[in-house]
């Protein structure tokens, strides 16, 4: 039902360098990617802060608000698709959406992106180290792998990887009594494997409806059986990453908890209830890899760089 946190997310088919991760750390972290030269991956998904930015919905281009809460880019790797509606496959693909989404990064197209890291001196050396079988290797499929390859280092040990491995030491008495109830109370039947979630996708209101103007992945399938279906997601790092639900509109975890309850198995928890899975999820808050996510320097002047 549940796996311990591997050290990296698969990167089949792509593999990986030392070379790539570098290239991919310095672009997370890189605002000249916006058409503002103002918004990084890291504005939304800040890794100093559990991969999120603590808003209902962030903040784009010119002051923009996104239409569906940031979810966190920690062990996202890990899971089934990305984004709320499964619209990419990988984090690779991932990568290269908000870049051109008007309403988020707002360049114009992969082009633009191209030109400026090309008149970006120092852009040339890092991503021919990182891709050298290529002939022109600063191209926008790259920039994708190359945060892709970073982003699946991006995981968070927690004492309940500790306590599936065998440690049963590494979850306190109250922790305990919270898997418990979380098993008990259905939620281990979506929220499962590695990611304690991520892995399937779900209907929002599975068994009493959920208001929401949202069609979740019926935008993408244009199929009406997709309708308010949504990645279910991970519960790493939960009790960090808030507001909750696909629009951010739930503030606390327990209300979210006990929404979840009533709302996809049909069962109104008491406050007991929700304190011990609340205790529960706590064990499932991992490690932040500080030395891993330092911001780097970035190639160039900043302040001098343009287009």
């Amino acid at each position: 039902m549940f796996k311990v946190l591997p050290a990296q997310a698969s990167a089949d088919p792509y593999p990986v360098t030392e070379a790539q991760v570098t290239l991919g750390r310095i672009l997370y972290y890189e605002p000249r990617l916006s058409k503002n030269q103002d918004i990084s991956c890291n504005s939304c998904h800040d890794l100093a802060n559990y991969g999120v930015d603590g808003q209902p919905t962030s903040s784009g281009d010119k002051g923009q608000l996104g239409g569906r809460n940031s979810p966190t880019t920690y062990n996202a790797a890990l899971h089934i698709a990305q984004f709320w509606d499964g619209r990419a496959a990988d984090v690779e693909a991932q990568a290269k959406g908000p870049i051109l989404n008007p309403v988020e990064m707002a360049m114009p197209d992969a082009d633009a992106v191209i030109k400026t890291l090309k008149a970006i001196p120092g852009y040339a050396e890092l991503f021919q180290a990182a891709f050298p079988d290529d002939r022109d290797p600063v191209n926008y499929d790259n920039v994708g792998t190359a945060i892709g390859a970073f982003e699946r280092k991006l995981v968070t040990p927690a004492p309940f990887d500790r306590f599936i491995a065998g440690d049963l030491t590494a979850l306190n008495d109250a922790q305990l009594t919270g898997f418990n109830t979380f098993v008990s109370s259905g939620c281990a039947t979506c929220h499962n494997g590695v990611g304690a979630g991520g892995g399937m996708y779900q209907k929002l209101g599975l068994v009493k409806a959920f208001e929401t103007a949202d069609t979740g992945r019926a935008d993408v399938t244009k199929n009406e059986a997709d309708k308010f279906i949504f990645k279910v997601p991970s519960l790493r790092n939960i009790e960090k990453t808030g507001p909750y639900f696909h629009d951010g509109k739930v503030v606390t975890l327990d209300s979210a908890i006990r929404l979840m309850a009533e709302y996809q198995v049909g069962k109104t928890l008491t406050d007991q209830e929700v304190g011990e899975i609340r205790a529960f999820l706590g064990s499932l808050t991992g490690t932040i890899p500080a030395d891993y996510i330092a911001k780097p320097a970035l190639p160039g002047d900043v302040a001098a760089a343009g287009t």
